[in-house]
């Protein structure tokens, strides 16, 4: 079937459609409706339809002769560990550690927050929760204390999962003090704090419900699958929001697992066998879809990856990974192949690797440059396609799709929607656009399986987030436009969530931690262009009256304030002390302004603005 037949297919045939995907995956009882509309205009996807996704991705393939075939490889190289699980491995070792946590009463509905580095037993963890019917919520491992303490405080888990470290370059960071003071701040307290120990640090298990991963999974006998309904929720995954609390994106189970296997096929054309390799973190969206389920559920080999894409020790890092074990797909953030590409603009380094198997490249978390799609192009003489999605939508809403009919590549464009994503236009009314004006990307509902289904023990948050900016549609929170092709092209957030190396991050949340400083009255966090990270946060502020610390003290008092807060990923290093701040005449910050300038843009001063003198004072400091 051609793109255009089956893109109306899914518009205009839905039940059909769907049905016929649900199809391609085993169910204990299979889906007899596919699209089952709620009032708020969402839908439930496989109502009726029973499952266990853990069994989807790997019991299925074991009782179907693949047992022997490798599903995941290890790859460390800070910590030069290298280790393979066939599918009959990682079956077992998952349903030994869902033993353990059956073991401490953890059962269907239960929430388990997973707190990992990059090793197999974060993969583990997440799909022995699945086998269980446990919702998981998986944190990336070295947030901040006060950050998972929010979380666990929102997700009331049974069970803490964790390792004793995380390792970077020259670098351990012990994690188990990080959970003993996020549960000592937070309200809720989790039962069980369930400790693998890596031998690069020990962690010392002297709190009340302590355990050890090795020493307890020794003495337990495998769980078998907890048959769930499709709309049971899969996991929690939390995203930063326009304010200081973090939204629980709610996945279910059935409608994610076809959402995964069709785009595996459709975006990705990967077929069982071959390796994708997606660098990315389990803690991301990208790594739940990415790394542990979608390629499992379709057969293939996938790999986890604990290094960098320099530094690990150099640029030619994913060309090392590709070569050794013929990965057929690679993945992963712009930010990365600008990262490559400043310390290895030749790319010299990829001449030492054999890239035949390589069949194609794909970036998203962020829109990917025309310069950096150009270079990664040139330098691989390997197809590189840009695709768009969220967090929210758990699979690509944008893309080429290769696996029915590869599309001419436009620099700048995420491609088209794919099948289910029927995306809009709309200006500040709600109205649909002409091609090539801009105005805020939505999608009508409902939306396809897969994406979430509402925000964790929040529904009005979800409603009035997503769903009531626009009538009938789903609010992406993107501007863009789209061609006379129906080219779908991505400019950039419409709010103030900022995009910094492929991590959505809320200035809201940052200014909310300056804010906590003795000495700061007012401030304002935007995110500023960067040519390696796509966006990095600057921080202004005022500072009150009588403050008689130097700007220099201050600013690094603060880019430590926020580090230990929100941890090194909020990545700002840079404050500015201002005298004032432009504003309506109301009070409200004008950050549109201020990027403005930080940009180097042309500033558009709108009639509101309360004093524009100040503007100029603003461009010299930022300049």
């Amino acid at each position: 079937m051609s793109y255009p037949r089956e893109y109306e297919s899914s518009l205009q045939r839905t039940e059909a459609f769907w049905l016929k995907q649900a199809g391609q995956l085993h169910w204990f009882k299979e889906p007899s409706k596919a699209c089952q509309l709620k009032a708020n205009g969402t839908a439930d996807w496989f109502a009726d339809g029973e499952l266990n996704v853990s069994f989807m991705a790997l019991d299925y393939h074991v009782d179907n002769g693949r047992g022997d075939q490798i599903a995941l490889i290890y790859d460390s190289p800070v910590t030069e560990t290298k280790q393979q699980y066939t599918y009959l491995q990682l079956r077992d070792e998952v349903a030994l550690f869902a033993g353990l946590l059956k073991k401490h009463h953890v059962k269907k509905g239960d929430r388990v927050v997973i707190y990992m580095p990059m090793i197999p037993q974060a993969a583990i963890a997440m799909l022995a929760c699945a086998r269980l019917g446990a919702i998981h919520s998986v944190v990336f491992g070295g947030f901040a204390p006060h950050e998972l303490a929010v979380r666990i405080d929102d997700a009331t888990p049974k069970v803490v999962v964790t390792a004793s470290c995380g390792v970077e370059v020259n670098r351990v960071i012990p994690y188990k003090p990080m959970v003993d003071k996020a549960i000592a701040e937070a309200v809720h307290k989790p039962a069980n704090v369930m400790v693998y120990q890596r031998e690069q640090c020990h962690a010392d298990l002297t709190q009340p419900g302590d355990l050890d991963w090795q020493a307890e999974v020794a003495k337990v006998t495998p769980a078998e699958c907890t048959v769930v309904p499709s709309t049971h929720p899969l996991y929690v995954l939390y995203t930063s929001g326009t304010t200081g609390k973090p939204k629980g994106v709610v996945r279910d189970t059935g409608g994610y697992a076809v959402a995964l296997k069709y785009s595996m096929q459709t975006v990705y054309d990967i077929k069982p066998g071959q390796v994708m390799f997606t660098a990315s973190d389990v803690g991301w969206v990208v790594g739940h879809s990415y790394i542990v389920y979608g390629p499992l559920l379709a057969g293939a080999t996938t790999i986890l990856y604990e290094g960098k894409p320099v530094r690990t020790p150099d640029a030619g890092a994913f060309w090392r990974i590709c070569s050794e074990y013929k990965v057929a797909v690679l993945f992963s953030a712009p930010t990365a192949f600008r990262a490559v590409k400043k310390e290895d603009p030749e790319g010299k380094l990829l001449e030492q690797y054999d890239l035949s198997s390589l069949e194609r490249i794909y970036m998203a978390g962020e829109r990917l440059d025309p310069p950096t799609y150009e270079w990664t192009t040139e330098v691989t003489g390997k197809p590189v396609y840009d695709h768009w999605w969220q967090t929210e939508s758990g699979w690509p809403i944008c893309a080429n799709p290769v696996g029915i009919a590869e599309h001419p590549i436009k620099p700048g464009s995420a491609t088209l929607p794919m099948p289910g994503y029927d995306v809009r236009i709309l200006d500040y009314k709600g109205q649909e656009i002409a091609a090539n004006e801009q105005g805020a990307v939505a999608i009508k509902l409902p939306l396809p399986p897969g994406c979430l289904t509402t925000i964790w023990n929040d529904e009005a948050r979800f409603v009035s987030g997503y769903l009531r900016e626009f009538d009938g549609y789903y609010s992406t929170g993107d501007g863009g436009y789209k061609d006379d092709d129906g080219y779908v092209f991505i400019m950039g957030r419409t709010d103030d969530v900022i995009n910094v190396a492929g991590h959505r991050l809320s200035t809201g949340e940052m200014e909310e931690v300056l804010a906590k400083d003795t000495a700061v009255a007012e401030c304002a966090v935007i995110g500023v262009q960067d040519s390696l990270k796509g966006q990095v946060p600057v921080g202004l502020v005022i500072t009150k009256d009588g403050v008689t610390i130097s700007d220099d003290e201050l600013s690094s008092r603060l880019v430590q304030l926020v580090r230990d807060e929100i941890g090194a990923v909020a990545c700002l290093k840079k404050i500015l002390v201002v005298p004032r701040l432009p504003k309506t005449r109301s009070g409200k910050i004008l950050r549109r302004v201020l990027r403005q300038i930080a940009d180097g843009e042309e500033v558009v001063v709108p009639s509101t603005i309360d004093d524009p003198t100040c503007i100029d004072e603003i461009r010299e400091r930022l300049s």
